[in-house]
């Protein structure tokens, strides 16, 4: 297969385009477009063909109201390592989307499955966690051509959102993503948008 330039345009902008996202509307979304993003996580690349990230959809609002719970007592203590201005900055900061998103998924990676028979992650086991990343990602590039945006709350505590949500031994959590139509659209990073953190160049050097 060979892409002509229309293909790399699109890519490019699905890339410019892709934000982490906070804001979003409370419309559902259509379920074949979410089997949709289900296809596009299958092709996702990741060591030995593992395949290692498990999905679970949480609907239950007992579920999503705890997981507000814990976001909030971990941004309690996170909030607690600034001072002055920056301080002030971090609490004007909405850091998820946890109330509106009509999606939410936990993102786990099995950390030692059979499947790929630990082809390419002896020395490397950490390829796994790497491989769910690249999933993640897919989706997330996979989303923003469906025109959803989606976002990815770090500021939990793993051990209780695995204890919350049962999941088996051996599942060690990922990622907890928001998912849903936007309530805007902008091409700058949030937190660049917000003078938190502008964005940078990769570094990339030649040895």
């Amino acid at each position: 297969m060979e892409f002509d330039d229309r293909a790399r345009e699109t890519l490019a902008e699905i890339l410019c385009w892709r934000r982490d996202m906070r804001h979003f509307r409370t419309d559902p979304v259509p379920e074949p477009v979410l089997e949709r993003l289900r296809a596009a996580m299958d092709r996702a690349p990741s060591v030995g063909n593992a395949r290692p990230w498990r999905v679970m959809r949480i609907e239950s609002p007992v579920i999503r109201a705890e997981l507000c719970a814990i976001f909030a007592r971990c941004n309690a203590q996170a909030a607690r390592q600034y001072e002055g201005a920056r301080a002030a900055q971090y609490a004007e900061l909405k850091l998820q989307g946890l109330e509106a998103a009509p999606v939410q998924l936990g993102v786990f990676t099995e950390i030692d499955p059979e499947a790929g028979h630990r082809l390419g992650r002896l020395t490397m086991p950490e390829t796994l966690r790497q491989s769910t990343a690249m999933a993640i990602h897919t989706l997330w590039l996979a989303a923003r051509a469906e025109n959803l945006g989606l976002g990815m709350v770090s500021i939990l505590d793993p051990r209780a959102v695995e204890r919350l949500l049962g999941v088996p031994e051996g599942w060690e959590f990922s990622a907890l993503l928001c998912l849903g139509y936007p309530a805007f659209t902008d091409d700058r990073p949030l937190l660049h948008r917000l003078s938190w953190q502008e964005d940078a160049p990769t570094l990339w050097r030649t040895i």
